[in-house]
């Protein structure tokens, strides 16, 4: 059986790479964090016109109709490029979900506008208390009783929450339910607020994933230059193991995360514990990152000069994002350990 990536999907993904490398360089993203809306227009424009807003969206509705196989790729480019997550929202999350509706013009409407680039869609939770970009959203998809609501701007009222990731823009929605804004009831909602949650968790993950490569490439080029001893401080050995772990942890946190997106893209049984896996197996890895680089980097690496602190503060700041460790470990121990473990369970008697 084959497990690699199709060359076309390896393509994409290069091709997505090479430009992220130039039109979202860290003096660029500073520059867009520290306006109002923290948010550039011209990026988004950019980023649909190579067709990542359209990853997901049924051919039907103009879309790639791509699986979320690719997004285990495509995610990881968002994080290494520190790319505000609520593209993903959109891109992914939300075009999964409407993806799921019952069909009518309304939902392939929206459908439409996320592949053409042309609608921001901000998703809320239950898992997550505050919802990301909701102050720049066309429409919001928010949860009630395992309901599906669709919300404009005017309908909802938005209180900003600061996070240490100044890039992240959360907000607490206020709101009321009503059978204008219900577009699926619970029966359905109940199985698409699943699939998000998954979908949402298996986003992070990629995203981590991509942080940490981030985070030790940028621990090698400064171990690389930096000298003391009048020798590169990385051909010292303890510097060495500390960043070999970090290679380490990342090439054994990928296969975990592709397990998990095949899994979700053919709805396995498993799916919930493959997801929670990755989702604890990528965390560890970006949080190793983010530790050891800041040791390497003699703890200038927290500064707001120095361009680690960006991927580092979104690391951590990703950490309680579409549920937290509690909540995943709970899952993977509910399915190692949901039966006693008495002696009955090991050995016959």
């Amino acid at each position: 059986m084959n497990f690699t990536f199709t060359e076309d999907q390896l393509a994409f993904r290069g091709a997505i790479s090479r430009f992220l490398m130039t039109e979202a360089a860290p003096e660029m993203l500073r520059e867009i964090w520290e306006t109002d809306a923290g948010r550039s227009p011209d990026l988004r424009g950019k980023i649909a016109e190579q067709g990542l807003t359209a990853l997901s969206v049924p051919e039907a509705c103009g879309g790639l109709g791509m699986d979320d196989m690719a997004w285990a790729l495509m995610t990881q480019e968002l994080g290494y490029y520190a790319i505000p997550d609520s593209l993903g929202d959109t891109a992914y999350l939300a075009a999964g979900l409407l993806s799921g509706l019952p069909a009518s013009g309304q939902s392939d409407h929206w459908l439409a506008q996320i592949a053409a680039g042309s609608i921001r869609v901000a998703v809320g939770h239950p898992v997550n208390p505050w919802v990301a970009d909701a102050h720049m959203a066309d429409l919001l998809l928010l949860a009630h009783d395992d309901e599906v609501h669709a919300l404009r701007p005017d309908q909802v009222e938005l209180q900003a929450n600061r996070s240490i990731d100044v890039s992240r823009r959360l907000y607490d929605v206020k709101w009321t339910p009503s059978a204008e804004t219900r577009i699926a009831g619970a029966g359905v909602g109940a199985v698409l607020w699943a699939q998000t949650l998954n979908r949402g968790a298996l986003s992070v993950a990629g995203q981590l994933v991509g942080l940490a490569q981030r985070m030790l490439d940028l621990s090698v080029d400064y171990v690389s230059q930096r000298k003391q001893f009048g020798k590169p401080i990385g051909s010292f050995q303890a510097v060495k193991h500390q960043l070999a772990d970090v290679a380490a942890r990342i090439e054994f946190a990928k296969p975990v995360l592709y397990r998990a997106a095949h899994a979700l893209a053919r709805d396995e049984a498993d799916v919930d514990v493959r997801i929670s896996h990755a989702r604890l197996t990528c965390c560890e890895a970006s949080w190793m990152a983010a530790r050891h680089g800041i040791q390497v980097h003699g703890a200038m690496g927290y500064t707001w000069e120095v361009d680690l602190q960006m991927f580092m503060k979104r690391a951590w700041a990703l950490d309680n994002a579409w549920g937290d460790r509690a909540l995943h470990k709970t899952r993977v121990d509910q399915h190692l350990l949901g039966a006693p473990l008495l002696p009955g369970s090991t050995f016959e008697e």
